[in-house]
């Protein structure tokens, strides 16, 4: 009988507890200080700021019940963020020792949605946040 043997990735394509978003102070303060923009249909909030877990980003993801009336469509459009973050957040090159950032994804589109859209829009959204965060980086040298 042969043993199969576990096939390493050299990126982490997990989202632990410890990476999700759940700090209530955290949350006021990224929606009260924090900076945004839109890659529709997902709006991204964030803030760079001192984390209570010692992970590079924290992210939080939404669904507005006001547009989405019934708790089945917004749980399938939140796991659809959280698939398509989990799958692309290597995008995202922080550094732990230099800066930790809150992440909050808003969707905002007014239809359901499939994967491929959802993905779309997050990889789109991840690369504008990456980018901010360069300017930002290079602001402070």
């Amino acid at each position: 009988m042969e043993t199969k043997e576990k096939i390493e990735s050299p990126v982490s394509h997990s989202f632990k507890k410890t990476e999700r978003l759940c700090s209530k102070k955290v949350i006021d303060k990224l929606f009260a200080e924090g900076e945004s923009f839109l890659a529709f249909p997902i709006k991204v909030v964030y803030k760079v700021t001192e984390l209570p877990q010692p992970v590079p980003v924290q992210a939080g993801f939404t669904v507005s019940k006001k547009i989405f009336k019934r708790a089945v469509k917004r749980n399938r459009i939140k796991r659809l963020m959280r698939e398509a973050y989990r799958l692309n957040k290597q995008m995202l090159r922080v550094d732990a020792d230099s800066q930790q950032m809150a992440v909050f994804f808003i969707f905002i589109g007014k239809e359901l949605p499939d994967f491929a859209q959802v993905e779309k829009a997050m990889k789109k959204a991840l690369y504008k946040l990456a980018n901010s965060c360069a300017v930002a980086e290079n602001k402070k040298a």
